[in-house]
């Protein structure tokens, strides 16, 4: 336990759902000691029950009620002895219960202080509430997402949540504690979703400003518009993807799918008859007999698998990017480092299951 680039770290949680808990999940993936702090009694409301979920794995729990002076002490004391906190509620919160950032520097002026929100810690939004698919919508990225003529199409949680979200907070956390290692002093790192969305849509917004991108949907390159760049079904009612952008990955995929006399890859007055054509082909086969002809190809075609069939993917498979812990398949952590690999820790624990054992560990009495 607790090997890994961050071994040494000690990173207090005070518990939340959604992209805050996935953030702690990836400090302690990574090495860290991540201790969450759950309120006693019943688990939070959302999500999966707190022994089985999978974003607390390689945590350790104190139970402690923020609310008494005993549980304000024993978390102000935790904090005394960590490197980072992290925290999602909504601005102003952990300050009413005396945990926010004056409160722990006060006691460690070199903290770093992670704060999860969606709307940020300022602007007219900060103290409503939100879910990824509101943040996705603010930022233009849903507006993005979806075919041409057609609603906006929700991309589950995955872009909001943890692209946006839980990823910026950690690269801010560990910006922040180089920092800190310079000179001594900690900092808030404000991790806002709609800011990581809207950064992540850097790509877009260039292509926007050199006349390449219709800030329309379902009409550009990677968006659907284009044929040689979407999803198609096969025989067996399943999809393949098709990513064939380049031209000679473009020029696999007619060889591959034994379609002569390619049409223009960009000529875009032809793409409907060309997307027609592709549609019947893939419509020939099943999915996996599909699979069988690009397989190690440059085409860029892949079987569209499910959450369960990944875990048995042969690349997949040879890479070990899906573990078992006590029974329960799961993702393994990301990425990998040649020198101090990470390794995920233990089950998700149950509230308050470490308390005695962290308090000793870390000399809080």
């Amino acid at each position: 336990m607790h090997e890994g680039p961050l071994r040494g770290v000690r990173v207090v949680e005070l518990a939340g759902i959604g992209p805050g808990p996935f953030a702690a999940m990836l400090l302690a993936d990574l090495g860290a000691d991540v201790v969450r702090v759950d309120r006693p009694g019943p688990g939070l409301p959302i999500g999966p029950p707190p022994g089985s979920d999978l974003v607390n794995r390689g945590k350790r729990s104190v139970a402690a009620d923020l609310k008494t002076p005993a549980g304000l002490e024993t978390v102000l004391a935790l904090a005394e002895r960590a490197h980072v906190v992290l925290e999602g509620f909504r601005p102003g919160v952990a300050e009413r219960l005396g945990v926010g950032p004056e409160h722990v520097w006060a006691r460690n002026p070199a903290l770093v202080y992670g704060r999860m929100t969606g709307w940020g810690q300022d602007g007219p939004l900060a103290a409503s509430a939100g879910h990824d698919i509101t943040y996705l919508a603010r930022t233009g990225a849903l507006h993005a997402i979806g075919r041409a003529g057609g609603p906006p199409q929700v991309p589950v949680n995955l872009l909001g949540d943890y692209g946006g979200g839980a990823l910026y907070l950690v690269v801010g956390v560990l910006a922040a504690l180089r920092a800190a290692e310079a000179t001594g002093r900690g900092q808030v790192v404000d991790a806002a979703i709609v800011d990581g969305v809207a950064h992540l849509g850097m790509i877009l917004h260039s292509l926007l400003a050199a006349g390449l991108w219709r800030d329309r949907r379902g009409v550009n390159l990677l968006d659907t518009g284009a044929p040689f760049y979407d999803v198609y079904e096969t025989a067996d009612g399943r999809h393949v993807a098709v990513g064939a952008i380049e031209p000679q990955f473009y020029a696999e995929l007619m060889a591959r799918l034994g379609l002569d006399d390619p049409p223009e890859q960009y000529d875009v007055a032809g793409w409907p008859a060309l997307r027609a054509r592709l549609a019947e082909t893939f419509r020939g086969r099943t999915r996996d007999e599909w699979a069988s002809v690009f397989d190690g190809t440059d085409a860029c075609v892949a079987p569209v698998l499910s959450l369960t069939e990944a875990r048995s993917d042969p690349h997949l498979a040879a890479r070990a990017t899906f573990l078992e812990i006590q029974g329960v398949p799961q993702p393994a952590p990301a990425p990998r480092f040649s020198h101090t690999p990470a390794a995920p820790g233990g089950a998700p624990p149950l509230p308050g299951q470490h308390t005695a054992e962290v308090l000793r560990d870390w000399g809080v009495s």
